[in-house]
């Protein structure tokens, strides 16, 4: 980390019930929580902000990861690619089917409506001010909602925003999320390097 940031050890109140909660489900406290320390009044308003966007995604666990390991890609965060393409094999069923996401989702084998969700999410992280009412006609004509849509905007552009932050914080990618995968970990290695 680059800036002084609360160590587990040092946390006290909300900081505290955070990381503990994070422990809970992990075993560690990720980097990215403790990137927000270095402003600790605003760790539970990030939290309470990503589990409600979370929490109303009206699409699935597999599409906000999805979602989020192409706009890593684009953006590109080393971080966020190892720790959601880690959690995509087993949505994917093996780590060739997300290697061939990361490589071309369109040649992935992945279907129609996967692949206009994804080019939506790659055209915002690339350039938002490119979007049109055609983007959004292509969404609806697979079978999207608006409120999907919009949760598929809200995806890629929170991890625009937190990705970049991590980076700009240092954060480091934990060893759980690292593949013992040489080629893996290469191909997910997208900016910074380990």
């Amino acid at each position: 980390m680059f800036l002084q940031i609360i160590e587990e050890e040092d946390a006290t109140g909300e900081v505290a019930e955070i990381y503990e909660k994070q422990r809970a489900q992990l075993g560690f406290v990720m980097e990215a929580a403790k990137c927000f320390t270095a402003r600790p009044d605003l760790l539970p308003i990030y939290t309470a902000f990503s589990d409600r966007i979370r929490a109303g995604f009206s699409l699935g666990l597999r599409e906000w990861r999805l979602i989020t390991l192409i706009a890593a890609k684009h953006i590109p965060s080393t971080y966020c690619s190892h720790v959601y393409s880690r959690q995509l094999t087993d949505d994917l069923g093996s780590k060739d089917a997300v290697l061939a996401v990361q490589r071309d989702f369109r040649a992935a084998g992945l279907s129609d409506k996967d692949v206009a969700m994804l080019a939506y999410a790659e055209k915002i992280v690339r350039d938002a001010s490119r979007i049109s009412p055609a983007d959004i006609e292509r969404l609806r004509q697979v079978g999207f909602s608006d409120r999907q849509i919009c949760d598929i905007a809200l995806c890629a552009s929170f991890r625009c925003f937190v990705s970049r932050f991590f980076d700009a914080m240092g954060a480091g990618t934990e060893a759980a999320f690292l593949d013992e995968d040489e080629e893996f970990r290469t191909t997910m290695s997208v900016g910074r390097p380990l």
